[in-house]
């Protein structure tokens, strides 16, 4: 059982292209963004297992004896990545949440018991540990802070029982994982997401796990070899939407309008396919041409969404503002609100940046200069992470 301190990260993610299309069976790219949710986990010797969860203000513990007393047989039920509604409403008594705590508070809650009690359960003791995770992702976005969180659970509750290695042990400063413990990494991460979203598409956690770019289809998820890491800004526009509306406002028009929306559906997968092939070519040595490409990718695929009907005045209003600047961009996810994406090519000045994002603020929007296609789940040494998350963290 782990003695030392573990600290963990792993990445939000945004959909570059194929929102809404992946829903009717075509390709989406989700990349890894470089806004991080960070957990510290350090053994206790008090007898009991703290949460903080200064983000959302969770703040919760409970006795390691009375958990291990506790009939935990019902974790046994069930498929190995679909918790039941019965081990849900267990574990709801199990954690003993009152009754006016929010939705998203809650389900944190549950997601951690579950991971928690489930991956120590066959160890003789629970251990005593103090947990603390700090995101730099909103909530409640669609840039996948609930996977991200899910994913620093699963890894460092695997590393400190010991199921998986400490790869800080072969590495120095940040490390990540062998395949196959990203893989099991991968594969608890999700369960935490069915705590969280009842039926995910495991996209989100795949993103957090592997990093980079992933391709998915159908159901299935490859990664591409080495992408580029691409800067952009990212703009949250602070308008909220529902998910399942949208979805669902596509699939109407789908119906109402089969030849006008089917070739729209297409279109976008041709825009995710062309987008893959000049990612993989600027693995090498990408070229401002290749750049000028992306930015077309990304003017033709706004277009194609305002089209199915998921665009919005504040995302209008971003892309006008973006274009002003001569910058191009993009709703990410659900769309109606939400996040969109604006591309910086290497060759971008300084002022131009300064200048879009001071106007985008000014629009009561929410913007970050970040960059996509970053490393998945890592380990690292605490001496070397910036000093406001040092602080955050609370280990100073």
């Amino acid at each position: 059982m782990l003695s030392d301190m573990l600290l963990v990260s792993a990445p939000g993610k945004v959909i570059l292209h194929g929102e809404h299309a992946v829903v009717h069976g075509k390709v989406a790219l989700a990349v890894a963004l470089n806004l991080r949710t960070f957990l510290r986990l350090q053994p206790l010797s008090n007898g009991k297992v703290s949460l903080n969860l200064p983000n959302i203000g969770i703040k919760r513990h409970w006795d390691v004896t009375r958990l291990h007393s506790l009939d935990l047989s019902f974790l046994e039920k069930g498929d190995a990545t679909v918790p039941t509604p019965e081990q849900v409403e267990k574990l709801t008594e199990v954690a003993d949440v009152p009754a006016d705590c929010a939705v998203t508070e809650r389900l944190a809650v549950l997601a951690f018991l579950y991971l928690y009690l489930s991956v120590f359960r066959k160890q003789r003791a629970l251990p005593s540990l103090d947990i603390v995770v700090w995101s730099e992702l909103p909530t409640g976005a669609g840039l996948g802070s609930s996977a991200a969180y899910s994913v620093c659970l699963a890894a460092a509750l695997l590393t400190a029982c010991e199921q998986i290695p400490n790869p800080l042990k072969d590495g120095d400063g940040i490390s990540r994982w062998a395949e196959e413990d990203l893989e099991l990494i991968n594969k608890w991460a999700f369960q935490g997401e069915r705590i969280i979203h009842g039926n995910p598409s495991g996209v989100d956690n795949a993103v957090s796990t592997w990093g980079g770019v992933l391709r998915y289809q159908q159901g299935q998820s490859v990664s591409l070899k080495r992408p580029p890491s691409l800067k952009i800004l990212l703009t949250n526009t602070k308008v909220p939407r529902s998910t399942k509306a949208l979805v669902a406002g596509v699939r109407s028009r789908l119906l109402k309008f089969p030849e006008i929306v089917n070739p729209l559906l297409t279109s976008i997968d041709a825009i995710a396919l062309e987008c893959e092939r000049v990612l993989g070519e600027m693995e090498a040595e990408p070229t401002p041409e290749q750049y000028l490409v992306l930015e077309e990718l990304i003017d033709m695929n706004q277009h194609h969404l305002n089209a199915l009907g998921v665009g919005h005045a504040t995302l209008d209003r971003l892309c006008q503002v973006t274009r002003s600047h001569g910058l191009y961009s993009k709703l990410t996810g659900a769309g109606g609100g939400g996040c969109g994406i604006t591309l910086l090519k290497p060759d971008v000045q300084r002022q131009v940046v300064e200048a879009t994002k001071q106007a985008l603020t000014g629009c009561g929007f929410d913007c970050w200069e970040t960059s996509i296609g970053s490393p998945g789940v890592s380990m690292h040494l605490a001496s070397l992470l910036d000093a406001p998350i040092r602080q955050a963290l609370d280990i100073l």
